[in-house]
Order: structure tokens, then C-alpha cells, then sequence
């Protein structure tokens, strides 16, 4: 039974009523959610942890220092430059400092280069370094696909029953208000059905969302500090703050969303209120303001 009918049959032998002419809910405000966190310079890194970045960094240094090593060591890695003069004394290593460390970039960028190891120890050195960048780049680019899509699989707030299954989020309303009324009735309504005195037809779904409203109600009366409110403007402002969802009535409610990009509607009406006229008995405007 709404509201606007509660009234009529209160006072029903003395007054009548109009049809009704206005139908008010209870909905939920709160601060938009980002559809995705600012860029930076340096997200290209966020898929990795910090620790393995600097693994990697010291594996490509000690893998660098390890094939000049043993390039330089190995008699298979030094070349006559001028292949035309056989007799020449003449020989050089294509592996120098700068160039290790350009094979091994190369190779962990999945670029190659014109350096080829020819000795079966640099073989080798190259061969597990080879296999090292294949794990790392596989595991970056499943981690890379899987952090670009994290925030289309973050489950928003999208009714009643995820606020009240969370407490990260606190939410009220305008106290003594309608609304706060609301919550209060339905915890002292379930007192009246403990002790006998309503009737005990139930409706599976109508008494889920009862409880649903019952725990709302308890989370709101035990928080500390309080979150009710004592104006609609301080209700939104601790909103806008962050971390807190208002619940008000939805003409009100669609007034602010309207006006404010920043702050969103979530889920469905929590209660319906009816409005009317109520006028004396035997009035003969009454059927004009219904038409009207």
C-alpha cells in the first residue's frame, strides 16, 4: 500500500481524494565511475611488476658483459676484415662491447640483427637468451590484453543488493527524512511480524528485498560517523567527495544528475509513493482536478 492510499483510508469518511498525480521513488546517486585511469608516460610498464623490469634489465646487462666475454675468448669470432689478403695478420671481432649489447636488445625487442654468432659457446649464450625473450614477451602481452580489458570486468554498483553486499562504499539519507522514514517502518514492520501482528502471507521476492532494506537500514543506523545528512546539498557534496552514495527521492534525484555530469543514477526504485488531492466530501471540483 503506498503512501497516498495509507492517508485516504485513514481519513477516508471525510475526505475524498483525487486521482493520483504524482509517483515518487527512492533511488541511489552517486559519483560517476571512470571509464578509464589517465595515461601516463610510463603505463607501457604497468603490466610487469617493477621487480621483474629490473630482472630483466640486469639479465640484459649480465647477457651483454657475457657474450663480449666469451666472443672475445672464443678464436672462432675473430675474422680477417679483408677476406682478399689471406696472408693478413689483421683480425677483429664483430662482438665489441657496443655490439653485444645491440644483439641483445635486438633480440628482446624481437628485431634481430646483422650480427650471427659463429662459435658454439656464443651460440649458446645467444640460444638461451633467445629463449629467455620468448617468456618474457609472451607474458607481457598476455598481461598487457588482460590489464587493458581489467576495468570492463570491474562489477559497478548497479542496485540496492550490491550496496548493501559491500561496505567499501557508505551510503545514507537525509535525516528524518521521507526516505530515512522508509527504512525505519520496514525495520519496525519486521518487529510486528515477529510478534504475530501482520498477516503471514509472504512473497519470496518482496521478502528478499525487505531484508535487503533491513541490513541497508542497520549499516546506516550502526555507521560511524553518520551518514545521514541534514541537507539534500551536504548529501551530494560528501558524493562528489567520493566514496558515499545518497539515497533520495527520484525527482529530486534526476534534478541534480541532470546539472551535475559527475554523478550518475543507479539501480532501480527502492519504494513508490503516490501523491493526490485531498478534498471535502461532496465537492464537485473533484472530478475536474482528476481530469485535469
Amino acid at each position: 500500500m503506498t503512501l497516498y492510499n495509507a492517508i485516504y483510508n485513514i481519513r477516508g469518511n471525510e475526505c475524498r481524494k483525487t486521482d493520483q498525480i504524482q509517483r515518487e521513488t527512492i533511488d541511489i546517486i552517486r559519483l560517476q565511475v571512470p571509464t578509464s585511469h589517465p595515461a601516463r608516460l610510463f603505463s607501457f610498464m604497468n603490466p610487469l611488476a617493477i621487480q621483474i623490469w629490473l630482472y630483466v634489465l640486469a639479465a640484459y646487462v649480465l647477457v651483454s658483459v657475457m657474450m663480449f666475454v666469451v666472443a672475445r675468448i672464443s678464436p672462432y669470432e675473430w675474422n680477417n676484415p679483408h677476406p682478399c689478403h689471406a696472408g693478413s695478420e689483421i683480425v677483429e671481432n664483430q662482438f665489441s662491447l657496443a655490439n653485444s649489447f645491440w644483439f641483445t636488445i635486438g633480440t628482446l625487442m624481437q628485431q634481430g640483427s646483422d650480427l650471427n654468432p659463429k662459435a658454439t659457446s656464443t651460440r649458446i649464450v645467444g640460444g638461451i637468451w633467445w629463449f629467455f625473450t620468448l617468456i618474457i614477451i609472451s607474458s607481457y602481452t598476455a598481461n598487457l590484453a588482460a590489464f587493458l580489458t581489467v576495468e570492463r570486468m570491474i562489477t559497478p554498483i548497479e542496485n540496492a543488493e550490491d550496496l548493501a553486499s559491500q561496505t567499501d562504499i557508505a551510503y545514507g539519507t537525509l535525516d528524518s527524512g521521507s526516505t530515512m522514514t522508509f527504512f525505519r517502518f520496514l525495520e519496525k514492520l519486521e518487529r510486528f511480524r515477529e510478534h504475530g501482528c501482520t498477516s503471514n502471507n509472504s512473497n519470496d521476492s518482496k521478502d528478499s528485498m525487505i531484508e535487503t532494506y533491513k541490513k541497508m537500514w542497520r549499516f546506516m543506523e550502526n555507521k560511524k560517523p553518520s551518514v545521514f545528512v541534514p541537507t539534500y546539498e551536504e548529501g551530494i557534496q560528501r558524493v562528489l567527495q567520493g566514496d558515499y552514495a545518497f539515497l533520495m527521492e527520484s525527482t529530486m534525484l534526476d534534478y541534480i544528475v541532470q546539472r551535475d555530469c559527475n554523478l550518475t543514477q543507479i539501480g532501480g526504485l527502492l519504494d513508490s509513493k503516490g501523491y493526490g488531492i485531498a478534498t471535502p466530501m461532496g465537492e464537485l471540483h473533484l472530478l475536474y482536478v482528476s481530469i485535469e
